[in-house]
């Protein structure tokens, strides 16, 4: 058996909780080395692995089905949604069964509703008791203004996330957090609840309906990956493939401790890498036992993890 020093960092955990977009793909782009690195831990690590992600447009399978087109194997069961926290939270509420929710987004919103028993509706002027609001790539300014005459009208409000960009292959686009500031412009409000991440709601249902004890939680955001992670008690590995590049490293140095990843590395290879080279405090040299240039990080992110390391220690 491998030595704790030397032993992977995966092997720590008994499963992932994964971030979809910025560290699986970008657009319709998958992200360099996650397909392999996953592969392995699934097949050599024998550790499972999922999805928690806070993009509402499209149900698990569609989500699963676009995965597996990049390479990835997994199946609906391996992903979790954010307007399945939705659905969870108006159930908390006291939402009767077949009450009428105006749908903002995608599809994936719809069959949350649905699952849960509440009857998801599109149609300005419907009479709803609450209106939940998701990403959408065809979301309409109608949509917006009906959502806000509902909410104006006395419904609960409910949005699956507040990510204000998502990252796409040409870049940054807007994302929901940034429509829902457009309805709240309107309504003179913000959402009742916002249940995506950086809520802890999606990582404890993930760990639950996949029976993991002791997760390792992998994102492209502090403000909502990592800081969802660690709200959760979950250890969390932050990586440079999504939102979060080497010129956002930085402002890590002011980042509150909620914020603060347990590991720090350029993309899903530092799995396979010893844990306390990717670790933030401990700081050695990631990379493979044979010193594969290929796996290995380079001086520059080895000084960011020591100086994040000292910031954080005061």
């Amino acid at each position: 058996m491998q030595a704790e020093s030397v032993a992977p960092l995966v092997a720590g955990y008994d499963g992932l909780i994964v971030d979809a977009d910025g560290v699986l793909f970008r657009g319709p782009q998958v992200v360099d080395h996650a397909v392999d690195a996953l592969t392995w831990v699934s097949r050599q690590a024998h550790r499972m692995w999922g999805v928690v992600t806070n993009n509402a447009a499209h149900p698990p399978s569609a989500v699963a089905a676009k995965l597996q087109g990049l390479g990835y194997s997994l199946d609906a069961e391996q992903v979790i949604t954010s307007p399945q926290g939705a659905a969870s939270y108006l159930r908390d509420q006291g939402l009767a069964a077949g009450a009428r929710v105006f749908v903002v987004g995608g599809p994936g919103i719809d069959e949350a509703m649905r699952e849960a028993g509440f009857e998801p509706v599109r149609e300005p002027g419907a009479s709803v008791a609450a209106v939940v609001q998701g990403f959408g790539p065809d979301l309409r300014w109608a949509d917006l203004a009906q959502a806000a005459y509902a909410i104006q009208g006395g419904a609960m409000w409910v949005a699956t996330n507040g990510d204000l960009t998502l990252p796409t292959a040409e870049g940054l686009a807007p994302g929901n957090g940034s429509m829902v500031q457009a309805v709240a412009n309107a309504a003179g409000r913000m959402p009742d609840a916002i249940t995506g991440k950086p809520e802890p709601l999606l990582m404890q249902v993930a760990a639950e309906r996949w029976g993991l004890q002791r997760p390792l939680v992998v994102g492209d955001r502090i403000d909502t990956d990592i800081r969802g992670g660690n709200r959760a008690g979950m250890d969390t590995l932050l990586v440079l493939t999504g939102v979060t590049g080497p010129e956002q490293l930085q402002a890590l140095h002011e980042a509150p401790e909620e914020d603060r990843p347990t590991y720090l590395a350029h993309d899903l290879r530092a799995l396979a890498a010893p844990a306390g080279e990717c670790a933030v405090v401990g700081v050695g040299r990631a990379g493979g036992d044979d010193g594969d240039p290929e796996v290995q990080d380079t001086d520059w992110l080895v000084g960011v993890r020591s100086t994040l390391a000292q910031a954080w220690a005061h």
